[in-house]
């Protein structure tokens, strides 16, 4: 796939046109997020990211469309997980509520930077060696088995800062309450960081932290780096939105771990498939090729769409039984764990804020 400059500038500008909309349009006045707020823009942000996808196809063909097609809903679903951990520092910080939105677009806008960083280095090393499928088809595998293990938005989902977060404090001494929604502000004539923007270096490195499990699980699906970067960066500027949307609907999804276990697993295999039909080490059959079956985009796309219908559909059915058997019991209806984080919407009091 030959992509001219002139259209990786119009993507990057394209991008910053929508970053500034929302900036200046939807955060020119903090306000609490409201569901229908959240929802018309969940739908702006899939329809331009579908459009583009329509484009791809019209101008590259389907294989090209459909793998970024793939790429993106796998980046989008990854990113679900992700807003447990945003839900956590949230409450870990108990940012008030009419900041949450900001503090997220920041975030974002510094994992959309370091996510161009790790692909182009992913792109560099896969265009030079080819033993780098390898090794990123059996991390993905590897991830996939740690993730069935886990409890996303279990009882045991606490917040502990990253060494990155760690560094800002120790650069930047930070106040201890919120001064609006300043990231610096004056006390006693010296220049501090306030919470808020701790916040946005917490969110920011988090997300970078999943990156290192989406980038590869992407490059598992297309090799095109300008397909990489277009639908991490849709599934990025959506995410946000889809943090408010969600809400408490998070704590439902009790089988997401094993759903996105299961796409890493099926990418991972893919990638080790593929590296094995092109295979160049000496040490495997010589350093010939292997005459292993491989995956076609068109089966990718259907397994990771059908995984997640099936992820949702089953998790949503489970957590009406519990509830309904909480109700029988007399116990409080919970839908899920309890991330003990605040759902977006729910404002903590002052008084609960983390200490800085």
């Amino acid at each position: 796939m030959n992509v001219p400059a002139w259209i990786w500038l119009a993507t990057i500008g394209g991008l910053i046109v929508l970053l500034a909309i929302d900036l200046f349009i939807v955060d020119r006045k903090p306000h609490e997020v409201t569901v229908g707020e959240a929802a018309r823009w969940v739908v702006f942000y899939v329809s331009v990211a579908v459009l583009f996808g329509i484009g791809i196809w019209m101008l590259s063909g389907g294989t090209h469309a459909g793998e970024y097609f793939a790429g993106y809903i796998t980046e989008y679903s990854l990113s679900v997980d992700n807003l447990f951990i945003f839900l956590v520092i949230m409450s870990a910080f108990s940012v008030p509520t009419i900041y949450q939105h900001e503090v997220l677009l920041i975030g974002i806008v510094l994992a959309l930077i370091l996510r161009g960083i790790f692909i182009a280095v992913g792109a560099a090393a896969i265009s030079q060696f080819s033993w780098v499928f390898y090794v990123f088809g059996a991390f993905l595998v590897y991830t996939a088995i740690k993730l069935s293990r886990s409890n996303l938005g279990g009882e045991d989902e606490d917040y502990e800062e990253n060494r990155v977060t760690k560094w800002a404090r120790k650069l930047f001494p930070v106040t201890d309450d919120y001064h609006g929604n300043k990231v610096f502000t004056r006390v006693n004539g010296k220049r501090l960081a306030t919470p808020l923007f701790i916040v946005m270096i917490a969110i920011g490195s988090a997300d970078l932290m999943f990156a290192v499990d989406s980038i590869p699980a992407i490059f598992g699906l297309t090799k095109e780096p300008f397909l990489v970067f277009a639908a991490n960066a849709f599934a990025l500027m959506g995410l946000r939105q889809l943090y408010f949307l969600l809400g408490g609907l998070l704590k439902r999804l009790v089988y997401l771990s094993i759903g996105l276990a299961v796409i890493l697993g099926f990418i991972g295999v893919k990638m080790v498939l593929e590296a094995l039909h092109t295979n160049t080490l000496p040490f495997i059959n010589g350093g010939e090729p292997l005459n292993v079956p491989t995956v076609n985009i068109a089966l990718s796309l259907s397994v990771i769409v059908s995984v997640l219908v099936i992820t949702a559909v089953a998790s949503l059915l489970k957590t009406r039984r519990d509830d309904r058997r909480s109700v029988a019991n007399g116990a409080p209806v919970g839908g899920g764990s309890d991330t003990g984080a605040a759902a977006p919407g729910v404002v903590v009091e002052p008084a609960d804020q983390l200490k800085q």
